[in-house]
Parts: C-alpha cells; structure tokens; sequence
C-alpha cells in the first residue's frame, strides 16, 4: 500500500469517520461527483456505492494506479495535479473537461480531502469553473481548521479576509463536522473542518469582477493601515484618487479594511469602476 506523500499534504481520513463524512456529503443515486485527492479510496468507494458516477481526480501517480486497476466499473481516475487538470476546456487525453467526462450530467457535485498547501486555489478554481457555466451544484470538502474559519469569518474578525469576502460573495458556506487530528492517518498537526460550497452568481453583482477582486485583494495586504491607505494598493501609479469612490460609497476613509462588509466592497468597486 503507498505511503503518505508529505508534498503532497496527505492525510487519508480513518474508516470510522468514513461513514460521517459519507452521511454529511448525502450522495444520491443520480449524482456526478467531482472527487478532488481520492488517495486510497476511502471516500471513493462509498461514494461510488451511492451515486451514479465519481471522477476522480489524485496527483499521486501510484495512488491513481491502484484506484484505477480496482477498476470500480463508474470511478474514472484522472491521474495529475487538479489545478492543471480539472481545466476549463480539454487539452488532451491527460487533462479532460468535466464537462465532456460526463457531458449527461445535469449538476456536478464535488467533495474531497484538500491537501492544506493548495485548498484556496482550489475552491477559487471551482468558483471560476462555476463562473464559466460549469454546473456545480455544491462542494463538500475538507479543510484545515484555520482555512474553514477564515472562509466563514465575518467583518471585523481577525480571520476575516481575502477568502472570506471573495468566496462568500459566490458561494453560500456551511459548516458540516468538525473533525479531530485523530481523525486521519497520519495525524497532521492542525484541526480539521468538513465544509459546504453552494456556489451562485455574485451577490451582490458588481459592475467589474475585476476591479472587486483587485480592491479586496490590494486591501488586505494593507490590513492594518486605514482604508484610504490600503487603497493606494489598488494603484501604485497613483494615477487615479480614490477619494471620490470612498465619497461616493458612503465609506469613511479611516475605517480598517477588514470592518467592511461584502456589500461595502461592492459598492466601493462600482463606484471606482464608475470614474473611469
């Protein structure tokens, strides 16, 4: 049997919580699921008993070769790294579009074990998939402790940032278990989460995408310094002021970024976007 690969974050959930997580993902016999780092197919099998198809996605090319010749008759093993394999258009052979894996699917569900090093570039990528009219229904899946926090956090909190008003601004987020270090072998040195995504269009809806993510980004690698301060993030050219935007918004420019709420931001963005 492989062994866990520690550069590839893994901890291979024990059978007794196998059953739990199975009972909080509630798959249904006519589901397509996305699962992201099946490892050694805990949650694969299950998975696969219950609904009417898996793809599964595992970077470890021993772990995807041992799950592949199980040859589970509805388990398709995508053997690679998920952020350059779960694309949004196919590239060939080795990297195939969801869509075209199962192109009967009306909803694709998602759930997996995220490797602590890559779970926000994952969830970004499952945003940016749904965004692209990929059908996510929703996505289930593990996280550390700290990163489920910061993904529920609200204003004014310490946990709260870049995670939280980004994802929460697509995606409904629910907390579903708990789970101890215990819970995994080998036991990793942090806490664990079990979370929901139900992803939806922006809300608010905002007049640039582009220019929200800027903002929100800029800021909060300014977090400690004023809101007009940390805006001189956005542009370092200095070209534009943002005094009228912060006027316009409603927003006092003395607040910390990390009191504003999503709807704040939205508003900051469409009233920047509306100066150009």
């Amino acid at each position: 049997m492989p062994r866990a690969r520690k550069r590839f974050g893994q901890h291979f959930l024990e059978p007794a919580w196998v059953e739990k997580v199975v009972r909080a993902i509630d798959p249904q016999p006519d589901d397509t699921f996305i699962e992201i780092g099946p490892g050694r197919g805990a949650l694969t099998r299950p998975l696969a008993a219950r609904a009417k198809c898996v793809l599964a996605y595992e970077i470890d090319r021993d772990l995807a070769a041992e799950l592949r010749a199980e040859a589970i008759p509805n388990v398709t093993v995508v053997e690679g790294d998920v952020l350059e394999t779960l694309a949004l258009q196919s590239r060939g052979p080795q990297s195939p579009d969801p869509r075209q894996l199962a192109p009967s699917a009306e909803l694709l569900r998602v759930a997996g074990n995220l490797p602590y090093n890559a779970a926000s570039p994952i969830m970004f990528r499952l945003a940016d998939l749904f965004a692209t009219g990929v059908p996510i229904g929703d996505a289930t899946l593990m996280l550390q402790r700290e990163v489920a926090d910061r993904l529920m956090a609200a204003p004014g909190t310490r946990e709260y940032g870049v995670l939280s008003v980004l994802l929460q601004h697509v995606a409904t987020i629910d907390m579903l278990l708990k789970l101890p270090a215990g819970a995994f072998r080998p036991a990793p040195k942090v806490l664990s989460a079990l979370v929901r995504l139900r992803f939806h269009p922006p809300l608010p809806l905002v007049a640039s995408p582009r220019t929200f993510t800027g903002i929100v980004r800029a800021v909060f690698t300014r977090r400690r310094k004023t809101l007009a301060n940390a805006l001189l993030a956005v542009d370092t050219a200095g070209q534009r002021s943002f005094g009228p935007a912060l006027e316009q918004a409603g927003l006092d420019g003395r607040r910390r970024p990390e009191t504003l709420t999503l709807a704040e931001f939205a508003r900051l963005a469409d009233a920047y976007t509306a100066q150009k």
